[in-house]
């Protein structure tokens, strides 16, 4: 019944948000009192950690199966539109992988670490020197969930199509990590004569 319990919370905070997920809500959903609930769960905070922590495994699911056997250019253009269409696909999912339970072990979380790692190892293929990859994933983070959070409520108002600006991001991101690259084999600069 647990196993049960956490599906259909991530169904109600994926279809209506995390705002949705009571537990007399996910009671209600499972034809039980909520009291039941307490034989599986030790309450919603602990249904939301739950649901955070399948939330932010299925995201590094979906990146990792979009950059196998990909690297540099490929691997963050698979990556931003795995990111962008998860994000889509799983609106209320997206929200809670991450972190708006405040739960510090979420973040810190073994499904959190993974997203990170398959994210470094996309970004294999620009050389990036090491003390430069930190500054990359969370350039990246910073800019894919920027996108996709304003796009999801509503605020790319304009007229335009959003995919060209979407293209803008992606190439003006991939133009920073191939510079972070450079640095890492550029020659140094010939002293001249003494």
């Amino acid at each position: 019944m647990g196993e049960r319990v956490i599906e259909r919370a991530c169904l109600i905070a994926d279809e209506q948000g995390a705002q949705a997920l009571t537990l007399s809500r996910l009671a209600a959903d499972l034809g039980v009192a909520p009291p039941s609930l307490y034989k599986h769960v030790g309450g919603l905070d602990d249904v939301a950690h739950q649901v955070a922590m399948r939330a932010t495994g299925s995201l590094a699911d979906a990146l990792a199966a979009a950059v196998m056997g990909r690297s540099g250019h490929d691997a963050l253009v698979a990556m931003a539109r795995a990111y962008r269409a998860f994000a889509h696909d799983h609106p209320g999912l997206y929200s809670m992988a991450q972190g708006p339970t405040g739960d510090a072990d979420a973040l810190g979380s073994a499904q959190a670490r993974r997203t990170v790692e398959v994210v470094t190892a996309a970004l294999v293929g620009y050389g990036l020197p090491d003390a430069k990859v930190v500054d990359a994933v969370r350039m990246i983070r910073a800019a894919l969930h920027g996108f996709v959070d304003i796009e999801l409520r509503g605020g790319f108002a304009m007229s335009e199509p959003v995919e060209g600006s979407f293209q803008v991001l992606v190439d003006s991101l991939d133009a920073a990590l191939t510079a972070l690259g450079g640095e890492a084999i550029r020659p140094e600069p010939f002293p001249g004569p003494r």
